[in-house]
């Protein structure tokens, strides 16, 4: 009996097939006693193009260690974004990560994701397909990623608004 359980389990993570796609690969060292150590740091997007995204970091001694790192570390820090009929963002948004700073707006269908390195990969990632994004401030991929999530997360639905306030949807847009 508790083998089917774990069986069905094991096939429902296998259903939401993940995408993981690394930003960076960075050689870093650490001075020790005897010279220096050298590592690898692995910044890695993933999503499943359905609303979920998150953005790990992984450091090894070899490279496949720290992408596997980056993506065990992306799907703890996965978080949950509303996404639009026309696959773009209900709202415009600013984020902050570090010395990054990102702004995303809303697209028209048939846009496309217009938005240059870290802060491309988290949307498409997501499942955004419209939408007009600015990074300002660092060119810091790691950075620019932490941004975009920050982002991400301070979307909210227009019925989310409307249950806050405590009125029908008609009525916020009066």
């Amino acid at each position: 009996m508790a083998t089917n359980r774990r069986k069905t389990n094991r096939v429902k993570k296998e259903e939401t097939n993940w995408q993981e796609r690394v930003i960076q690969i960075r050689r870093v060292s650490k001075v020790v006693k005897g010279g220096k150590k050298l590592s690898f740091r692995a910044i890695v997007v993933v999503g499943n193009e359905r609303g979920q995204v998150g953005v790990g970091v992984g450091k090894a001694s070899d490279v496949i260690g720290a992408v596997k790192k980056g993506v065990a570390d992306g799907k703890k820090h996965l978080i949950d974004i509303p996404i639009t009929k026309s696959n773009s963002i209900p709202h415009p948004v600013d984020g902050t990560g570090g010395g990054a700073k990102v702004i995303m707006r809303p697209a028209a269908p048939g846009t496309g994701v217009i938005a240059g390195g870290a802060v491309r990969t988290v949307l498409e990632l997501a499942g955004v397909r419209n939408v007009l994004a600015k990074q300002l401030g660092s060119n810091n991929p790691l950075n620019n990623a932490r941004a975009a999530i920050n982002a991400l997360t301070t979307l909210r639905t227009f019925s989310e608004v409307a249950e806050d306030r405590g009125i029908t949807v008609e009525n916020l847009y009066i």
